[in-house]
């Protein structure tokens, strides 16, 4: 698991530029090595920041705990069929509450299977839809799927991820009770799902873009928000989003996590920050309690 390492101040909106397709993999090399003593230390650099996902990976995919298994959902208005995670725990004996796990935008990797698993042993049907789905799914490399992202229709990206979000509480496992959390592009979904679905019961984005004003007020949903502090690409839409979602009377809840980098909760990348992600995970487990049972 990587942790909070000394990367270079300077590196920081560099590679947040970098995962966000704002700068090719040779501009942040050619940019970090002005800063890193030239293209070996750039490259040192990028590796360093670069995930890990064997070293983080809190469960193991054949954990005995869980059932696990691929799930597709029909999508008519995005790219036709999305695929994904599911995933459940084996001791249960009924029905349960169902949580959307959304990605960022590397599709459906290793770390955010992971997630899913963290969820469905809090006691969840959990499912992590892959919206590179209609372009082979995950690559295998993020470099790969960063590219393949940029290649999607936004807008059947998003009827994707609306589809798995009412899909996932008609399955046989589920009991009608739905939340999401998303990470990233995902806690754009997260935001963009609460304002769609008015049977959705609690959003949880990570570090996401806001939705436009005039959808603000058809969230029903209530809303836990987790912000870095040190993200001000994300973070310049709060206060608009703020005065939308009071104006609208939405139950929410937001926490800055000092020092913390877009992308904490993430252990896989040296922006992980330890306390701060226990911290949002706790709270993102009692809404889940609050809000799904």
């Amino acid at each position: 698991m990587k942790h909070a390492s000394p990367i270079p101040a300077q590196a920081w909106p560099l590679f947040d530029r970098y995962v966000h397709g704002e700068l090719s993999r040779r501009g942040f090399l050619e940019q970090a090595a002005a800063f890193t003593g030239g293209p070996a230390g750039a490259a040192a650099l990028l590796a360093a920041l670069s995930p890990d996902f064997a070293a983080a990976q809190q469960i193991k995919p054949d954990d005995a705990r869980l059932v696990t298994r691929r799930q597709a959902f029909e999508s008519p208005q995005g790219s036709g069929r999305v695929q994904g995670y599911l995933a459940r725990p084996a001791n249960a004996t009924g029905r349960l509450p169902a949580v959307l796990v959304v990605h960022e935008n590397r599709g459906l990797n290793p770390h955010i299977e992971d997630i899913a698993r963290r969820v469905a042993l809090a006691g969840y049907l959990a499912y992590a839809p892959d919206a590179l789905t209609p372009l082979g799914g995950y690559p295998g490399n993020e470099d790969d799927a960063r590219a393949l992202f940029a290649r999607l229709d936004p807008a059947r990206a998003r009827a994707d991820i609306l589809a798995a979000a009412r899909g996932l509480p008609t399955l046989p496992e589920a009991n009608g009770r739905l939340g999401v959390v998303g990470f990233c592009w995902g806690g754009s979904l997260a935001n963009h799902v609460a304002t769609q679905l008015p049977e959705l019961a609690v959003a949880v984005p990570f570090y996401g873009g806001a939705p436009a004003a005039e959808d603000v007020p058809r969230i029903r949903a209530r809303l836990l928000i987790h912000y870095a502090a040190n993200d001000e690409r994300v973070n310049a839409a709060w206060p608009a989003y703020e005065a939308a979602l009071k104006a609208a009377g939405v139950r929410y809840e937001m926490f800055s996590y000092a020092g913390t980098q877009h992308g904490f909760n993430n252990d896989t990348t040296p922006r992980y920050d330890a306390a701060a992600a226990q911290l949002a995970w706790e709270r993102t487990l009692a809404v889940f309690r609050q809000a799904l049972g």
